[in-house]
């Protein structure tokens, strides 16, 4: 049981991070949402895209890294971790997300607005020239959440086994 609330602990956070996620940058720019990805749903409502997207790009990251947190913090013989010991490393994580997220986001609407980055030209017909760097923004604030959320979930899972070495080997 205590690896499956680990799961759901991985699963949750990475939902949850996705739906304010998408709640923000369905908010700058909706192109990014309804030209820059396929159409799930017949809506052009930010919040509803935000909730819909927020679940489906998201629920395929938590729920392996949940996994492989729930391995590192339970597995083997060294002492266990509970969801307790790691939430806190978690809820960091999603910080430093956010933060990475946020400075991608601006940096990218910055370079787009000065041409030191193009624009997909297969967005182009979708997308009005005034929207463009906004989109580009949040291309940018996603593609950092995803890469900073998986690296630093294979940096907490190694945080983690990390941990527990060292608690075997004050047991000892």
């Amino acid at each position: 049981m205590a690896y499956l609330r680990i799961v759901a602990l991985g699963l949750a956070a990475a939902i949850g991070y996705g739906i304010v996620h998408d709640q923000v940058t369905a908010r700058v720019c909706v192109e990014y949402f309804t030209v820059g990805h396929p159409r799930i749903i017949a809506s052009e409502s930010p919040t509803i895209l935000g909730l819909v997207w927020g679940v489906v790009a998201t629920w395929w990251v938590g729920l392996p890294l949940g996994i492989a947190l729930a391995f590192a913090a339970r597995g083997g013989g060294w002492p266990a971790l509970d969801v307790s010991d790691l939430r806190g490393g978690v809820f960091i994580l999603l910080g430093v997300m956010a933060l990475c997220a946020v400075v991608a986001g601006v940096v990218g609407h910055e370079l787009a607005v000065t041409g030191q980055v193009g624009f997909p030209s297969e967005w182009a017909p979708g997308v009005a020239p005034s929207k463009r760097a906004a989109l580009i923004g949040d291309w940018w604030a996603h593609s950092a959440s995803y890469d900073v959320g998986i690296l630093g979930g294979m940096v907490l899972c190694a945080v983690t086994f990390w941990r527990r070495w060292r608690r075997s080997r004050r047991a000892a």
